[in-house]
């Protein structure tokens, strides 16, 4: 049990906030800060700057004007080539931060595979719909894509921070779906 509390749980509530943070890079970046300043959620001793108000402030209001930006037609579009390696930077922020039990070579290598990787493969995945729905419709849809998107990283994050193991099979499950759809581009290209 004490292996799970200290090792698997941080690590699927750092996943599941990795994950989010390949919809929306500053929305799980925020939900870790409140969660850390107000909850019980434990962070490494070199992050604890993420719990305090000038952080909790930047990262609301980064927050606040990406989900705006999205809402941009041409600006979403343009967002997705700067927030693909920025997922990928909070991505493994996030997963590094909250395994304070880890050593630290481990710790930094799950972050960067599990959590980098989580978050740039939906990121990629997120920036390629969007593509997709600019072709098809002019951009017109793109308010459809980047709602969902909110709402995903929003929930996810929650349910990481309260419920990591749930936010674990989360992301299994929307890896698998993210990996059928590139298996199924791959047959039909």
């Amino acid at each position: 049990m004490l292996l799970i509390q200290e090792y698997v749980i941080p690590v699927l509530l750092g996943v599941g906030l990795s994950a989010a943070c390949g919809l929306r890079v500053f929305l799980p970046l925020f939900v870790l800060s409140l969660f850390s300043r107000f909850g019980d959620l434990q962070i490494m001793t070199h992050f604890e700057w993420l719990s305090s108000w000038p952080a909790i402030i930047a990262l609301g209001s980064a927050s606040i004007i990406e989900i705006i930006a999205y809402y941009i037609p041409w600006l979403d579009n343009l967002l997705d080539g700067i927030t693909i390696p920025s997922s990928v930077i909070a991505g493994t922020l996030v997963l590094a931060s909250t395994n304070p039990e880890l050593e630290t070579v481990v710790r930094w290598t799950i972050a960067i595979i599990a959590g980098g990787g989580t978050a740039g493969l939906i990121s990629t995945s997120t920036a390629l719909l969007r593509a997709k729905s600019t072709m098809v419709s002019g951009g017109t849809a793109n308010f459809l894509v980047a709602t969902t998107e909110t709402m995903v990283a929003a929930l996810l994050s929650l349910i990481a921070a309260l419920i990591p193991i749930l936010a674990g099979i989360l992301v299994i499950w929307l890896l698998l779906v993210v990996w059928r759809q590139i298996s199924r581009r791959k047959k039909t290209a």
